[in-house]
């Protein structure tokens, strides 16, 4: 009943309060991204949600539009600035992700959402991350967030699946906060501005 009815509720609830009562850190936030990084603000890109369905996710602007003499993006790690940094660290440049969970693309605790290009390369098990709607946080994010590698986020993402729980909700909720504002630990992994790109897998998931 609560994975059919209250959480989905529950996400509306949460959504509204945070744009609520954060709308004068959207407002700060907003103001400084535009000073430091220019436009636009808010950056926005695909990503598939539940039952693969692509929606355009939210995020304040974190890196520059630095390029190389042919005209290419810089790699991610070179663009990152140490304002956009701090953005991470603290979960701050994931604030408008509120829209997407008040729209129901999102909820409020579930597997991150990926980019569409890895959506071909997942096993048969992993692909049941996309049974649930994805979320602002997960239980990958408190077991470690980038510093896993892919075969042990997606264990985690589908033991949550598996085991959707209003106490388990709350308890991924509260240690979020716990690691994001302060141990901030697991933002990237070494060498990359969050973590490298997952190539696919063969293997099986653990059930």
């Amino acid at each position: 009943m609560y994975r059919k009815y209250v959480k989905r509720v529950m996400d509306v609830i949460c959504a509204l309060a945070a744009i609520i009562v954060f709308s004068w850190l959207f407002i700060i936030v907003g103001v400084m991204v535009r000073i430091k990084l220019g436009k636009p603000v808010i950056f926005t890109q695909a990503r598939p949600g539940k039952d693969e369905k692509i929606f355009k996710l939210y995020k304040f602007r974190t890196m520059t539009d630095k390029k190389d003499e042919e005209g290419n993006l810089l790699p991610d790690e070179q663009r990152i600035t140490s304002f956009g940094r701090f953005l991470r660290k603290t979960s701050l440049d994931e604030l408008p992700e509120a829209f997407n969970i008040l729209k129901g693309d999102m909820s409020v605790v579930g597997p991150r959402p990926l980019l569409v290009e890895y959506l071909d390369r997942y096993n048969e098990t992993q692909k049941h991350r996309h049974d649930v709607r994805p979320g602002l946080t997960g239980l990958a994010q408190i077991s470690g967030r980038n510093l896993l590698d892919w075969d042990e986020r997606f264990e985690k993402d589908i033991e949550y699946v598996r085991n959707v729980t209003f106490f388990g909700d709350v308890r991924i909720v509260f240690l979020t906060v716990w690691t994001a504002f302060f141990k901030r630990e697991g933002i990237s992994q070494q060498g990359q501005a969050t973590m490298k790109k997952f190539s696919g897998s063969r293997e099986t998931v653990a059930k």
